[in-house]
């Protein structure tokens, strides 16, 4: 995909992996939906954007990705303010072992919903100029993690997700690519909450097992995850892919070994 004048939307767009994914797409001459639910953050964000970039490059949306109808009213006004979609990064995500089911709700339920309303948008068959979804999900969503169960299901849900959908959108042309980022730790705010109770309830007494894991794990600059967004929308082959992004290796792909499920009948 040429990324010049592509219209994209990314949750969780004011700080962190989102403001960098958008800062990397303005970069590349596209024009970006910024939704938070942050207020106050997000305008700041715009400004601060808008001072490299114009005013006419981005808007900002609040919204609460976890409610449907806020969800799917963002997407409308962008795609109404800039009159197309090719573009949806479902990036807004929270960690929340105590009130688990808010976890899941975000980091799942509400990236499932994000992929199928950008799917409505873009489909080729609704009059869509086709495009990318770009669902960020987590190492730990390729692995245990022991310290933060709910939030490794709530991942390893979203790339299960990814790749069975790339399948489906292949197969029907709807001329879609969907597809995954698992980064390792990442230096945003989300990493302090695991200090918290109200987040990590009972999970808080491994805190100090957690920091070592951190630590040997190192933290990444969230710019790295969105040169790997970059690199996904721009090779129009991956479809289906989980690019992993660690301090060791930096950016590369999982190898998953192919065993579809299949009818064992003759």
């Amino acid at each position: 995909m040429h990324l010049k004048d592509k219209v994209a939307l990314v949750t969780g767009a004011a700080q962190g992996i989102g403001n960098a994914c958008a800062q990397a797409l303005l970069e590349k001459g596209c024009k970006v939906g910024l939704v938070d639910l942050n207020a106050e953050v997000g305008k700041e964000s715009k400004n601060n954007l808008d001072k490299q970039f114009g005013t006419q490059r981005t808007i900002f949306i609040p919204c609460d990705v976890s409610n449907e109808e806020q969800l799917k009213d963002a997407f409308k006004k962008i795609f109404e303010h800039f009159g197309r979609l090719d573009i949806v990064v479902n990036n807004a995500g929270v960690n929340n072992e105590k009130n688990w089911e808010v976890t899941v709700q975000i980091n799942l339920i509400s990236v499932i919903r994000g992929t199928y309303i950008g799917i409505d948008y873009m489909k080729t068959e609704n009059g869509g100029n086709g495009g990318v979804i770009v669902n960020i999900a987590s190492l730990a969503g390729l692995m245990p993690a022991p310290f933060q169960p709910v939030y490794c299901a709530s991942k390893h849900g979203v790339i299960g997700f990814t790749r069975s959908l790339a399948i489906i959108s292949k197969t029907g042309k709807y001329g879609i690519r969907i597809n995954a980022i698992c980064p390792a730790f990442v230096n945003t705010p989300i990493l302090k909450t695991i200090e918290k109770e109200e987040n990590m309830g009972q999970y808080l007494a491994y805190k100090e097992e957690l920091k070592n894991m951190i630590e040997s794990y190192g933290l990444l600059p969230p710019p790295l995850i969105a040169e790997g967004l970059i690199k996904i929308l721009e090779d129009d082959s991956l479809n289906g892919e989980v690019m992993k992004i660690t301090t060791k290796q930096g950016i590369h792909f999982h190898e998953f070994s192919p065993q579809p499920l299949q009818s064992n009948k003759q």
